[in-house]
């Protein structure tokens, strides 16, 4: 089973879709803008690649936050920031025969489906 996560309109996310499907790989894809986002995923996802890797600091949405919300993050506050802002998560993560991988490098998903 492969499940691909994030928001449909991201350009990473139709790099990734296009890549999959032009290999012929079958994969189910989750919006977290249309499907949701439940903490339980949020909190397994973590477990798997750290909070530090999965706050995307290059969005609009990061950005907007105060110089002390960003200086003061840690995990607790980065979950809350994620979870309420589903933009604040990188993008995509991709879970392949339960194993986490998250942004696109079509390398790399080369070597996942190998």
């Amino acid at each position: 089973m492969t499940t691909l996560f994030g928001i449909k309109n991201c350009d990473t996310i139709k790099k990734a879709r296009a890549w999959l499907t032009a290999q012929e790989i079958e994969f189910t894809f989750h919006d977290y803008r249309k499907d949701g986002l439940e903490l339980q995923w949020l909190q397994q996802a973590e477990q798997n690649l750290g909070w530090e890797q999965m706050l995307n600091k290059r969005g609009t949405t990061f950005r907007q936050l105060s110089d002390e919300q960003k200086q003061n993050i840690d995990k607790e506050s980065a979950m809350a920031l994620m979870l309420e802002h589903e933009a604040m998560i990188k993008r995509p993560i991709l879970i392949h025969n339960d194993n986490y991988f998250i942004g696109f490098k079509a390398d790399q998903y080369s070597e996942v489906f190998a």
